[in-house]
């Protein structure tokens, strides 16, 4: 299986590869809300809610087995650094929502993580290939200090988009807020536009 190279994401928001107010790092820097939870394959569920044709719940080993894509990815994180070419490998957001069957009347998505952690993103935004539940880092099983067993990524957006420990996704029919989104943090986390922090 070959590997997808979306580094070139940022042509799409008329920006350079290192967005302004970034610097790039070969370090993979650790930033967690909390500790790292405790994971056991025996007990773990990922569910999919809300306005959907289908709820869904999975155990890790039915998670595995959904079609996976590997991509090349860049990586930025609100605080000011990027990491480039790390490489993914996950189960597209597309590819869930299609499983369930999206209402027509969903508009907003809250992912939820084992360590109680919360973000959302307009349903358009995670309709991307590029927005992967990702499993493996760079050929290895995701270690559990980067958000292992599963975590998002989102390289349109700052890191703060991809729950670390993802275990359940929600269609909603109105926006709501995550954690940080209710903590001052952008709702839009556009890096190229310096979508930080909210100025209302």
């Amino acid at each position: 299986m070959g590997v997808r190279d979306v580094t070139d994401i940022h042509e799409e928001f008329d920006g350079e590869r290192l967005p302004p107010g970034q610097r790039e790092t070969e370090r993979f820097p650790v930033l967690s809300l909390k500790n790292t939870p405790s994971f056991d394959p025996d007990e773990w569920e990922f569910t999919v809610r809300g306005a959907v044709e289908e709820e869904l719940t999975y155990s890790w080993d039915e998670f595995q087995d959904l079609p996976t894509d590997t991509q090349r990815q860049d990586f930025h994180c609100v605080t000011g650094w990027s990491r480039f070419d790390n490489e993914f490998r996950g189960v597209t957001f597309p590819e869930l929502a299609e499983r369930a069957g999206v209402d027509d009347d969903a508009v907003h998505v809250m992912f939820g993580a084992m360590d109680g952690y919360t973000t959302n993103l307009p349903l358009e935004e995670c309709m991307r290939q590029e927005v992967l539940f990702v499993h493996e880092f760079d050929g290895d099983p995701l270690p559990s200090d980067h958000g292992g067993p599963l975590r998002v990524v989102t390289p349109h957006k700052y890191a703060y988009k991809g729950a670390k420990w993802v275990d359940g996704v929600t269609f909603l029919t109105e926006p709501e807020r995550g954690y940080w989104e209710k903590r001052g943090y952008s709702n839009t986390a556009n890096p190229w536009a310096e979508d930080r922090y909210t100025t209302v």
